[in-house]
């Protein structure tokens, strides 16, 4: 007579940590950083237009990018700045 088997996937033992962690403030607090850095890609990608840029390889093209985006941020920051110490300014 032919066995009957349950076929389990290799990785419920991970899963079943996973769903155990979802919950507790770490896992939030992982959840929202790494929700923070998916936007900065998407910003890159959708309002630069930069919809080809690559993240393997050659890190040039991403470097190039991310230092545009940062300093998009520290130009948003310097009214901010002025504001509060205008001998900075």
């Amino acid at each position: 007579m032919v066995a009957r088997k349950v076929p389990r996937d290799v990785n419920t033992d991970a899963r079943d940590v996973a769903r155990a962690l979802v919950g507790t403030p770490e896992c939030e607090r992982t959840r929202h950083l790494r929700k923070k850095g998916e936007m900065l890609f998407a910003h890159l990608k959708r309002i630069l237009r930069l919809g080809r840029l690559r993240l393997r390889g050659p890190l040039d093209e991403f470097l190039l990018a991310a230092t545009a985006q940062n300093l998009r941020k520290l130009a948003k920051l310097r009214p901010f700045i002025a504001s509060i110490c205008p001998t900075a300014a």
